[in-house]
């Protein structure tokens, strides 16, 4: 798809600036001679020409390129009118994403702005090299990942066009955040060139909202298929039975896809959404092991993914496991779409999923102005307005931390009587002494106010006084806990009174010793014998990402015991 007086190569490339691309953060390093003579042995010198597409947009990436000569530039919606250099490369330094790494569609074209030479690398190779050298793959893995990530925070990718207040929208804007696929919104609100674009492309508002990808424009399209777009989706197993399907990738989820792939096991990991979980919703974890400056919950959860696609681990987004029964020696999930996955053995990881507020009128504001999530697509929306993040754990605080720098107001609503009752002490500290933060302690919302659906306040009741006042919010974060995701195993695997899963002695209890053939549950197991649970899920779990990473390596330990000695459920274990 090209709209109507799309400019020509000649006039992009006029406004390509000189020189190249500041390095930020070591995303745009630069080989040294030994390295490209190294490299030399593996791949091709190639003469460029001034105009010459290297990489397309929507192109799987085939081939590492590094300019040896002349300069290269990388190209946001190339071939439209709406197409903008973004980055710049000179000699030395290497072109592609995270896409040559995963298999993924390239999200940027990449163009020579001056004739030189490059030398070309085939994609295999590439993998291979990054593979047994630790220090080239660290280099351009750690580039890729920064990337990624500037990309992303700079509003860089494919084009969602739609309107801020639009459902749709908000349902295409956080698939891609938290898929952290790069692409740039477009705000028929706010946005000049959305008018434009519209017109150009003979749509009309109520078209809206719609993706621009690869010259194709997608209409409304479902989450589903956005994944295929994006190569999201791949769950098919050679043999058609997987030695392990992990569900859900949470941190629990993720290490037991990296750990059970590591170990040689045929593993498939499925999510709803996205991978990364609750903590994808994050903007920043501080406290865990390894990562004294922190690391946003998003960047954890790409990295863990990386590493279980690298050890050959097969993952589907998104695939709602919907049901769960045993067949003929093995488990199938069975799936919101019709497909049916097989496994020898489950790891049920599936999490919490976000707990809804009980206010009124929030039903009116919800699709557009009410929030679960503080990552940098949030922070976009809330810049200039006031805010009002509802919660008093860890992830309120961070929520509240983060959006002070984005919204003109924030203002935090908690029930506890003090801000280290469920939260962090050095989270705590630091909220108290930002000015920037407004804390409501003991206090609770109560009702959202609003007109045509936008939010304009909230209500706020003290609960020691019973007062009730108002806070002015254009958007309301909420972040008050979360409720199991296990409505799917109501047939199958035994629960607790709040709908976690119950292992090891717990599930030997809830079922009874009579109905257990073989040795009793291991610590992980759950009431069906090699069907484990991890994380979040589990019943009496510490609910911190640490201890759910843990858990989802121990795991793949109790995996491998129970494919030593494989038994099946009863039949009156199935019927519990």
């Amino acid at each position: 798809m090209t709209a109507p007086g799309t400019p020509g190569i000649e006039e992009l490339l006029a406004t390509v600036p000189p020189g190249e691309t500041p390095d930020l953060n070591g995303a745009y390093p630069r080989f040294d001679e030994p390295r490209i003579a190294s490299l030399e042995a593996l791949g091709e010198r190639r003469p460029t020409e001034r105009g010459e597409v290297l990489i397309a947009e929507g192109d799987q990436e085939r081939t590492f390129y590094v300019v040896l000569a002349g300069r290269v530039a990388v190209v946001e919606a190339f071939g439209t009118a709406e197409q903008r250099v973004v980055w710049v490369h000179g000699p030395g330094r290497f072109l592609g994403e995270l896409g040559l790494v995963t298999g993924q569609a390239a999200f940027l074209t990449s163009v020579v702005a001056e004739p030189g030479e490059v030398l070309a690398v085939p994609a295999d190779r590439f993998r291979a090299l990054a593979t047994e050298d630790p220090a080239f793959g660290d280099t351009v893995l750690r580039a890729y990942l920064v990337r990624r990530s500037l990309a992303l925070g700079e509003g860089i990718g494919f084009r969602i066009v739609g309107s801020r207040f639009s459902p749709g929208s908000r349902r295409l804007l956080e698939f891609a955040a938290r898929n952290r696929l790069p692409h740039r919104f477009v705000d028929l609100e706010t946005d000049p060139s959305a008018e434009r674009l519209i017109r150009e492309l003979d749509l009309a508002p109520s078209d809206t909202p719609i993706v621009l990808f690869r010259n194709r424009l997608l209409r409304n399209p479902s989450t589903t298929e956005l994944a295929a777009e994006f190569g999201l989706y791949e769950p098919a197993v050679e043999g058609g039975v997987a030695d392990l399907v992990v569900v859900g990738a949470g941190p629990a989820g993720l290490a037991a896809a990296v750990y059970g792939a590591s170990e040689g096991l045929e593993t498939v990991l499925l999510d709803a959404v996205a991978t990364g979980g609750q903590a994808a919703r994050t903007s920043r974890i501080e406290n865990y092991l390894g990562f004294p400056t922190g690391i946003s919950g998003g960047e954890l959860a790409e990295r863990a993914l990386l590493q279980a696609e690298r050890f050959g681990a097969h993952r589907a987004v998104p695939a709602k496991a919907v049901g769960m029964r045993w067949r003929d020696g093995d488990y199938v999930l069975e799936l919101a779409d019709g497909h049916q996955v097989a496994a020898r053995c489950v790891v049920i990881a599936t999490g919490v999923h976000v707990r809804r507020l009980k206010a009124r009128r929030l039903e009116e504001f919800e699709d557009a102005c009410v929030y679960y999530a503080a990552t940098p697509v949030e922070a976009r929306q809330c810049i200039g307005d006031p805010v009002v993040v509802v919660g008093g754990g860890n992830s309120a605080g961070q929520a509240a931390a983060f959006l002070a720098g984005h919204a003109v107001e924030v203002r935090m609503v908690l029930r506890e009587g003090s801000l280290d009752e469920q939260m962090s002490r050095y989270l705590a500290d630091r909220i108290a002494h930002d000015p920037r933060i407004e804390v409501h302690l003991r206090a609770e919302v109560e009702e959202l106010e609003g007109e045509s659906g936008q939010l304009a306040s909230v209500v706020v009741r003290d609960t020691r006084t019973g007062h009730r006042y108002r806070l002015p919010a254009r958007y309301l974060m909420v972040f008050i806990g979360g409720d199991p995701c296990t409505s799917w195993l109501s047939d199958s695997v035994a629960l607790d009174a709040g709908g976690y899963v119950l292992t090891g002695p717990n599930a030997q209890r809830a079922v009874g010793d009579a109905t257990l053939a073989g040795p009793a549950p291991s610590l992980l197991e759950t009431s069906w014998p090699g069907v484990f649970a991890a994380g979040d899920v589990r019943s009496g779990s510490v609910k911190r990402v640490a201890s759910a990473v843990g858990e989802g390596a121990m795991a793949v330990r109790f995996v491998h015991e129970h494919l030593a000695t494989a038994r099946g459920p009863t039949t009156e274990e199935c019927a519990e």
